[in-house]
């Protein structure tokens, strides 16, 4: 099939917009009415009233059009051409009667005579168009290789009549052009500048403490809930000083901070949560905190990173009181001492303590609550003294107190996990080539092993699988309505976890079918990743995927995908690093491996390296532009490895956390199917 001028590429993308700009319409129904897909509208097009009624006649028709038959065609052609579903879009659709059993096409099998309702449906994304007829129940879906050749050379001939008529339509489009990508590239550079991270510090305005010990610990926000709370260190701070975590955190994560004397005597205990940008914390201790367990926290937006709030932003402001290692989270300061907790350059305090919203209702909240401080089902690194079980980590009295939260994480993975979390797995070994990547999925709680203790890393992995690893591991936006599919019932173990799957763009269907126990090729992993994570690639396709050595046997409607990956950082081939292998059916190691490489393609974790990761020179341009995290986090990086000695690296870098048993083994979950939740 030919494939469609440039100029007709920026129009067909406006053609989907009909209903919003209707004047771009009016050459692709010229189209519809010269093939023998005819409309109803017999005005000019030049007519602005005809041309509304085509465009609303078209809505109709699509809104009309069953969901199964929709899917039946989008799927089709996904197959056939190796498009991505999300980037097809349905132009036109019309109720039609065929003559016979083959839709009224040619074709070799026997045609019943009986006439059959269906659809004529239009299809285009960016490159092409295509026509398709149907049954009613999309079960039947057959290419109009017609239609759809005479469609595509009138389209091209009528962008060709137009861009000789209309250079200034040109000139002005590329002016558009040009505007959307500076407030792109603005967009952008504010979006890298509202980087998630916090900087903590911890005053006593009366009193005569000079050293106080913070222990802190995350729990992720994870879809409605949060994930189990981990461990992040134990840092000894002096009074006033400050500390800075960056990278592995997002809005609305919770930062729990349980406070010790230097005798290691418990004091007290606050929690609040991550904002849009750098976040600026401040805890101010009673004049006696082992007698008066009473913590003020004041926090709120500090983009500019000078450690200060803010002005003109919201200063959440609340007290917590500690008794017999139970919390309450107080809702004003009438019952509490206010003098003690004045600290110079804070609001003053007020008598209504302010929450953030999370904090304030629904299932999570935690004003008026009173909780326990301590359960069984910590961490172990939670429930031990400070320095017994991982090394203290001292807060420096300048600006390099920097500390990696992702990095901490893993390097405290062992003892840090809640209880019931296994990151050991009896048959992936510590030599393993993906032990890393197994064993934080599931201290993330992305993966789970299975009910004997085992990981099983070279069981192939199948399509259900896959769906509950992904809808564990990333958080997007839905592209699609969840559909009902004939296979998998709403008892099925997965149910949730594919519907999720589909709807958010990783993995397409066959018709109305999922086949949930299809086993995936690398490559199907590959694309549903570059799918789902709308991934795209910049330069030469060729020499990015010259890094592998079968580059030849990429199927041509997939390699720009591959390239995508590649230049992340994504891709990781064992147990030949230049052997992409596409068509070889992947493991349950070489999944975890993809998935978390991904989530680290995406900032949302530290990276882990490997021998078998493929490297491109290109990803670190690729990450200097699309990374979550600013420059001033590049340096950040920098500064945390000179804490090496001090617990926070992760192995890799040479580093030694103390007694924190670096890199952990791996574990599994929970036990129960493997990636279910």
């Amino acid at each position: 099939m030919k494939y469609i001028n440039s100029s007709f590429l920026a129009h067909l993308s406006k053609v989907v917009c009909a209903a919003t700009s209707v004047a771009i319409f009016s050459p692709i129904v010229s189209a519809y009415a010269v093939s023998d897909f005819s409309t109803t509208s017999k005005q000019t097009l030049g007519d602005s009233t005809s041309q509304h009624l085509i465009a609303n006649e078209i809505n109709s028709e699509i809104n009309r059009l069953p969901e199964a038959v929709k899917e039946a065609v989008l799927q089709d052609i996904s197959q056939r051409t190796g498009s991505e579903i999300s980037d097809l879009r349905i132009l036109k659709a019309k109720q039609q009667t065929w003559a016979n059993g083959c839709l009224g096409l040619k074709a070799d099998e026997f045609c019943s005579q009986a006439v059959v309702r269906g659809w004529q449906v239009v299809v285009a994304n960016q490159q092409q168009i295509w026509v398709y007829r149907t049954d009613e129940s999309g079960t039947m879906a057959k290419l109009d290789e017609g239609s759809t050749q005479a469609m595509t050379a009138t389209v091209m001939r009528r962008e060709t009549a137009i861009r000789q008529t209309s250079s200034r339509t040109t000139i002005a489009r590329q002016t558009v052009v040009a505007q959307r990508s500076t407030q792109l590239t603005a967009a952008r550079t504010s979006v890298k500048a509202k980087t998630t991270g916090f900087n903590l510090a911890i005053w006593q305005p009366a009193g005569n403490f000079t050293d106080v010990i913070a222990r802190v610990s995350l729990k992720a926000k994870r879809n409605k809930g949060y994930l189990k709370e981990r461990f992040l260190g134990d840092y000894k701070y002096k009074i006033k000083h400050k500390a800075k975590f960056v990278k592995g955190l997002k809005a609305g994560d919770r930062v729990v901070v349980r406070l010790y004397d230097t005798q290691n005597r418990f004091i007290g205990y606050s929690e609040f949560e991550c904002m849009t940008a750098n976040t600026a914390v401040n805890l101010i201790l009673s004049a006696n905190p082992t007698e008066y367990q009473v913590v003020r926290t004041v926090y709120g937006i500090d983009a500019d990173n000078d450690g200060a709030i803010d002005s003109d932003t919201t200063t959440y402001d609340y007290f917590t009181q500690v008794n017999d290692q139970q919390v309450t989270f107080l809702s004003s300061s009438q019952t509490i001492n206010v003098s003690q907790f004045q600290a110079e350059g804070l609001s003053t305090i007020a008598t209504n303590s302010l929450y953030p919203t999370s904090f304030q209702t629904g299932k999570y909240a935690l004003m008026r609550q009173t909780m326990s401080i301590f359960s069984y089902n910590l961490a172990e690194a939670l429930k031990t003294e400070p320095g017994r079980l991982v090394q203290l980590i001292e807060v420096g009295d300048d600006e390099s107190s920097i500390y990696n939260v992702s990095q901490m994480m893993m390097s405290y993975r062992d003892v840090g996990v809640a209880n019931g979390i296994q990151v050991n797995f009896s048959d992936v070994s510590v030599n393993h080539w993906a032990k890393d990547f197994i064993a934080e999925l599931a201290a993330l709680q992305v993966i789970e092993g299975f009910p004997d203790g085992s990981f099983r890393p070279d069981e192939q992995v199948t399509r259900a699988q896959f769906a509950a690893m992904i809808s564990q591991a990333f958080e997007k936006v839905n592209i699609r309505n969840a559909i009902s599919f004939r296979d998998v019932t709403t008892t099925h173990w997965a149910y949730t976890a594919i519907r999720k799957a589909y709807s958010t763009g990783f993995l397409g269907v066959s018709g109305n079918k999922f086949n949930p126990t299809q086993r995936l090729s690398r490559l199907e992993v590959l694309l549903s990743l570059a799918r789902g994570l709308n991934y795209t690639f910049s330069g030469s396709t060729e020499s990015i995927l010259a890094a592998y050595t079968d580059a030849a046997s990429i199927r041509s409607d997939v390699r720009g995908a591959i390239a995508a990956l590649t230049q992340r950082g994504v891709v990781v081939n064992y147990p030949d690093i230049q052997t992409l292998n596409a068509d070889k059916v992947a493991t349950r190691a070489e999944v975890s491996a993809l998935i978390y490489k991904a989530l680290a393609s995406t900032g949302e974790v530290a990276d882990i390296s490997s021998q078998y990761a493929v490297e491109q020179t290109q990803q670190q341009a690729v990450d200097n532009d699309d990374d979550d995290e600013d420059d001033d986090d590049d340096d950040d990086d920098k500064k945390t490895r000179r804490h090496c000695n001090q617990g926070i690296g992760n192995g890799s870098e040479g580093c030694d956390p103390g007694n924190s048993r670096p890199h952990g083994s791996s574990n599994d979950e929970g036990g129960r199917t493997p990636g279910r939740k």
